[in-house]
């Protein structure tokens, strides 16, 4: 346990905004202006951004999602702290389970905060910032679980940059159709499917990521 606490203690000492890998910044950076440039483009009428901000908060943290993801694994698998860490016994799901928690606090928090401000200039009123964020804490662990076990299967990849970003979007569609959804609904039923497909995500995703891993490390 003493191990994965100190795996866990560096995965956040890089990953969070202002770490060695500072991959974390730029994804709300980018979350931020997508909101802001939006009323730009569809102009200042504050009942067409009120109907469709909350929709535009969610596509932003789905693309959000995408900037960190090459950073995740590709440069402990490169160092061989994966080879270190298996001759010391611990398992490539139990890293993969600390990193996908450190990857969500590095980013799911920060998101969630950030959530404030984008909504204030989508216009957004109380009522609808509460159901995106409560939207967004129960889809950001998926939206994790989803980011590391794609960047599990593409660590060994030349062009898995790129198909990171292909293969999150269709896998998170149903995240963002009943994070979203749940807007139009008025919350529970949708933010329930959101939870629920997220724990799943959250679940499988330390077995799926670890045999990915060791697949790339015997490969």
């Amino acid at each position: 346990m003493s191990a994965l606490w100190t795996i866990l203690r560096r995965d956040l000492a890089t990953l969070l905004p202002g770490g060695r890998r500072g991959g974390t910044l730029l994804p709300l950076l980018f979350f931020l202006s997508v909101a802001m440039l939006y009323p730009f483009a569809v102009g200042p009428d504050p009942r067409l951004l009120a109907r469709t901000g909350g929709g535009v908060i969610w596509v932003a943290a789905l693309l959000a999602a995408i900037l960190p993801l090459e950073r995740l694994l590709a440069g402990d698998l490169e160092r061989g702290f994966f080879d270190q860490w298996t001759l010391r016994g611990i398992s490539e799901e139990a890293i993969i389970a600390v990193r996908l928690l450190a990857h969500w606090l590095s980013f799911g928090p920060p998101l969630l905060v950030a959530a404030v401000p984008a909504a204030a200039l989508l216009g957004l009123d109380g009522p609808t910032l509460r159901i995106v964020e409560l939207g967004l804490l129960a889809g950001t662990p998926g939206l994790a679980a989803i980011g590391i076990m794609i960047s599990s299967l593409t660590v060994g990849l030349r062009s898995g940059a790129a198909l990171s970003g292909l293969l999150l979007i269709p896998l998170a569609v149903p995240l963002l159709v009943f994070g979203a959804g749940s807007l139009a609904t008025g919350g529970e039923g949708g933010l329930a499917l959101t939870g629920a497909i997220s724990l799943l995500l959250v679940a499988i995703a330390p077995f799926a990521g670890g045999a990915a891993i060791r697949a790339a490390r015997e490969g």
